[in-house]
Order: structure tokens, then sequence, then C-alpha cells
């Protein structure tokens, strides 16, 4: 009796291992196609001290007084844009698409590293009808707002604290869209 309890335990064992053995294999597929698509990780391991960050907080600070300078935050701009009275934004926006890809020729050419040596990888991007919903509704909010996230710190810095309202709503989107981001086609 007690043979034939251990061996029904074991049996069950057995099972339960293939099961785990069958869901690890599934994570292991689903995380190497899911590395591929929209979500951003920072893949890297190094661990730096907090004056490190520095850097970003310069290259950030220096990023806003460039788009205050060009006038890129200006309401103004952005509708003069949208109706088609100016050519401003589209020469900012064009000069900016040709930069970068000049910028990802040359890191691809060069086979450019990290200031820290890590390889820079490019991985391929499928499109996705989900990709026209997203721009016609990242270009509703940008027309209405007068604000994408870029230059969204900038216009509080200049004194349009009324956009804190929209960086509210920005978080807001992204939390909600974390929320439901696994229920929605990739």
């Amino acid at each position: 009796m007690r043979n034939q309890s251990l061996s029904t335990i074991n049996s069950q064992l057995s099972s339960v291992n293939s099961q785990l053995s069958s869901v690890n294999s599934q994570l292991s597929s689903e995380k190497d196609v899911r590395s591929l698509d929209a979500m951003c990780i920072n893949e890297s391991q190094l661990e730096h001290k907090w004056y490190h960050l520095l850097k970003y907080l310069i290259a950030g600070i220096f990023f806003g007084i460039i788009l205050v300078k060009a006038e890129v935050i200006s309401w103004f701009r952005i509708q003069e844009m949208f109706r088609l009275q100016s050519f401003h934004m589209y020469g900012v926006i064009g000069s900016a698409v040709i930069t970068g890809m000049i910028s990802v020729w040359l890191i691809k050419k060069f086979k450019v590293k990290t200031i820290y040596g890590e390889p820079v990888t490019f991985h391929p991007k499928k499109f996705d009808k989900g990709q026209v919903y997203g721009g016609l509704l990242f270009g509703f909010g940008w027309a209405l707002t007068g604000a994408c996230p870029g230059p969204i710190f900038a216009q509080i810095g200049t004194g349009a604290t009324v956009v804190i309202v929209t960086l509210l709503s920005a978080i807001a989107g992204t939390w909600v869209y974390g929320l439901i981001r696994e229920k929605l086609p990739h």
C-alpha cells in the first residue's frame, strides 16, 4: 500500500515537472518574441553611482534650451504646422529624421559600442495597423494640447504651467497602457 502511494506521488511529481518544463519553454520563447516588440528594456547590467546620472540632467537641460530657442515648444508654431501654414516645424522634424537615419547608418556601419563597451543592437520591427491608430491618436493629442512628450518639461520650465495637465494625462495614459498591454494585439 505504501509503495503504491509512493508511486502515485512520484507519477504526480513527474507530471508536475513536465508541466513546469513546458511552461518554462513557453515563457522562454515568449520572452524571445516579446523582446522584439515595442517594450523597451534596458539590458545593461552596469551599476553606477548616483552622480553618473548628472550627465543626463545636463543633457536634458541643454536639450530643453535648444527646444525653446528653436521655438518648437511654441503652441502657435505647432498650430501653424497642423494648419499647414508654416514649414518651420516640418523642417525641424525632417532634419531630425535625416540626422537619425545617418546616425543609425553610421552606428551599424562602424559597429559603434556604448561608452562602456557594450554593443549597440537594432532589432527589426514589423509594421502593424496599431501603429497607424497610435500615430493618429498621438497626432490628435499633439494638435489639441500643443505638446508632445519631448517638450512638455521645457514648456513647464518656461512657465506654461497649464501643461502640467498634459503631463499628468500622459502619465495616466502610460499607466493605463501598462495595465492593458498584455491584452492588446502586438
